[in-house]
């Protein structure tokens, strides 16, 4: 039996809406019909998985890069009672210290993460964010690697994300039409100096986040750069708006670690694609925002 689908209202569309669906017929204070619980609750059930929360902090990983090393080394552990269609949700518990390229061995004595990889793109990366927190997790961490805008020192390096150009179309189902979306101030707050001990560097800044890659024009890169852009990704500016419509504590990171090939020798992000910077990075913001009981 299919779903009562509630009216809309209108026999035909009106004639005020804009000839981009994108831009039409958006309901932000209305509830979807279609949520995460029951995707997950049937996908348990076609699989006869258990429903097993996943870790309370988990990372979008969408070079797959983190979850690469996780298998290759052994380190990751599949979780039993992940029920996402798409994705498969590794466990890792964090060492107490993670620092440079230094081989890390994660022990049972560590935070345990959660991470997901090649979830990329504005909707993919809100879809599994919508997943992780049906599935018990309270913070979201996105690690991703950028293109450079703006030089903040020579790649690889890290951008803690303050704002996102929401060059993309996922954002526009969360919140009304507008430039940017943010990180909540005070998880920004929370952030200060987090990141100080840490190999490589952590700077602050705005992304623009675009759905076509591959459309990174001379015009849209001077327009990105005049509006202070730092640099380019693909999910950050869908993220903050789910987090804003939500109330979900999402971070976003990139790792730019390319100037677009224009230079040459670029996504170079160093040992293990930059795997054990990453979870220095992830470990510091888990550690400032969902800090473990004593014991």
């Amino acid at each position: 039996m299919s779903p009562t689908i509630p009216s809309t209202g209108f026999s035909d569309p009106p004639t005020s809406w804009p000839a981009v669906p994108l831009l039409s017929a958006k309901a932000y204070d209305e509830a979807s019909v279609f949520v995460a619980d029951k995707l997950l609750r049937e996908a348990r059930r076609q699989r006869n998985l258990p429903e097993v929360d996943v870790p309370e902090v988990c990372v979008l990983d969408p070079d797959g890069d983190m979850v690469e090393w996780l298998v290759r080394s052994g380190r990751g552990v599949l979780h039993p009672g992940w029920a996402c269609y798409h994705t498969k949700l590794y466990t890792y518990h964090l060492p107490s210290a993670v620092v440079g390229d230094a081989d890390v061995d994660g022990d049972r004595s560590g935070r345990e993460v959660g991470v997901v990889g090649c979830a990329v793109g504005s909707s993919f990366a809100v879809l599994v964010a919508e997943e992780l927190a049906a599935s018990g997790c309270s913070l979201v961490v996105s690690v991703t690697s950028a293109g450079r805008i703006v030089p903040l020192g020579e790649p690889p390096y890290f951008v803690l994300i303050d704002r996102a150009l929401r060059d993309e179309g996922t954002s526009l189902h969360y919140l009304p039409p507008g430039r940017w979306s943010s990180i909540d101030a005070a998880l920004l707050d929370r952030l200060d100096g987090a990141f100080s001990g840490l190999d490589e560097p952590v700077r602050t800044g705005a992304s623009w986040t675009t759905d076509a890659p591959l459309r990174e024009t001379l015009t849209a890169i001077a327009a990105a750069e005049a509006d202070g852009v730092v640099a380019v990704e693909m999910e950050a500016a869908a993220l903050y708006a789910y987090a804003e419509a939500c109330d979900r504590q999402v971070v976003c990171v990139a790792h730019v670690t390319n100037t677009m090939s224009a230079d040459g020798n670029d996504f170079e992000k160093g040992e293990d694609g930059g795997t054990h910077r990453s979870f220095a990075v992830v470990a510091a913001i888990a550690d400032r925002l969902a800090p473990r009981s004593p014991g």
